[in-house]
């Protein structure tokens, strides 16, 4: 096998998806227990944290999802990794279907293939684990080297490439401060020398500065090794550093989705505006910005129609009854009535936030 640091062939830079979603849903069952049920003579109930989404990402690239705190992102993450399954849709990775996969000897070579960063450095290491055991674990899973000299070798490479020496695989993770742990979790996710990372928010339980320091290495890591990227956050300014593709969920549905730069400079979805207004405005422009008003609905009983229409300064009958389909409006995918329509003229943007 090539040694993980090694830089990858040149054809992890074309332009074909490494991963490909199509029409992925994720529902969970929320029922009361059947004797309750039966009772009481309630029905099933489900929650539909992903609904019907679809994307992909290039070789070499990084798809970011953002969205709100419960809009589905985190599920989405889960279903990549194989550690959820499917409601409906599917998932191709490298033009296999890995969806359905089931048995460890089933998935053992996807998951050699993938990893996951998780959000939180303090939750997600072993607190009675020395480092370089941490880091090891995937090497013994997955049976990739025998111990002795070749694996220390292996880890002393690892933990050099996220800017620690040999002697720090002798500490525990209680000796390192939060950025340094996430450090520690990237070697982990390297040391399978996997293609695709899972990028769980990262950097949100950590200080801005130490953000920066991630997102720094995590880009210096793409550009060496040749990984793709699923990130997620919350946070705008984190995604306008990393991302190549941007996708923006409410409730469970992918609203827009296209190059991060053409929806940074273009918005075209309401809710995306919206958020977009939220950063702060540090050139002082003066623009008038539509903030984002109301809270987000229950998604055990979404909205009819288009989700986001109880908070939507735009929405009529039809979007409060009809749930939107796609439409392609200046090389980015959305879902939304009043693009597919082409009521959101710069005056009708205008009056709305003069409204607000």
């Amino acid at each position: 096998m090539t040694d993980i640091l090694q830089v990858k062939s040149s054809a992890w830079h074309s332009s074909s998806p490494l991963v490909s979603v199509q029409g992925l849903s994720k529902h969970f069952d929320i029922s009361p227990p059947f004797l309750t049920r039966l009772l009481h003579g309630r029905h099933r109930r489900s929650l539909r944290a992903v609904d019907d989404i679809s994307f992909d990402i290039p070789r070499g690239k990084t798809f970011s999802l953002v969205g709100e705190s419960g809009c589905g992102k985190s599920t989405v993450a889960r279903l990549l990794v194989g550690l959820y399954q499917p409601t409906q849709g599917e998932i191709f990775f490298d033009d296999k279907p890995v969806s359905r996969l089931k048995t460890p000897r089933e998935l053992a070579p996807f998951q050699r293939r993938i990893q996951i960063i998780f959000q939180d450095p303090y939750a997600s290491l072993n607190p009675r684990w020395r480092v370089r055991n941490i880091i090891a674990e995937p090497i013994r899973t997955h049976g990739l080297l025998e111990e002795g000299a070749p694996m220390r070798k292996r880890i002393a490479k690892l933990l050099e490439h996220v800017g620690f020496s040999e002697k720090d695989g002798d500490k525990y993770p209680h000796e390192f401060s939060g950025g340094q742990r996430q450090r520690i979790s990237i070697a982990r996710a390297l040391a399978g020398d996997p293609e695709f990372l899972v990028c769980d928010e990262p950097t949100s339980a950590l200080d801005v500065s130490v953000q920066a320091q991630i997102l720094n290495l995590m880009k210096d890591l793409q550009e060496e090794l040749g990984l793709t990227y699923l990130f997620i956050s919350h946070d705008l300014a984190v995604v306008s550093h990393i991302s190549d593709y941007l996708g923006v969920m409410y409730l469970g549905r992918l609203v827009e989705a296209g190059r991060a730069g053409d929806i940074f400079d273009n918005p075209q979805h309401p809710y995306t505006r919206m958020l977009l207004d939220a950063i702060p405005d540090l050139e002082m422009s003066g623009r008038r910005r539509i903030p984002v008003a109301g809270e987000v609905p229950s998604p055990i009983e979404p909205p009819s129609g288009c989700h986001f229409h109880p908070r939507c300064p735009f929405a009529d009958a039809r979007c409060r009854e009809e749930i939107p389909g796609i439409t392609e409006a200046r090389d980015v995918r959305v879902r939304c009535h009043a693009v597919e329509e082409g009521r959101l003229t710069p005056q009708v943007l205008a009056e709305a936030a003069a409204r607000r």
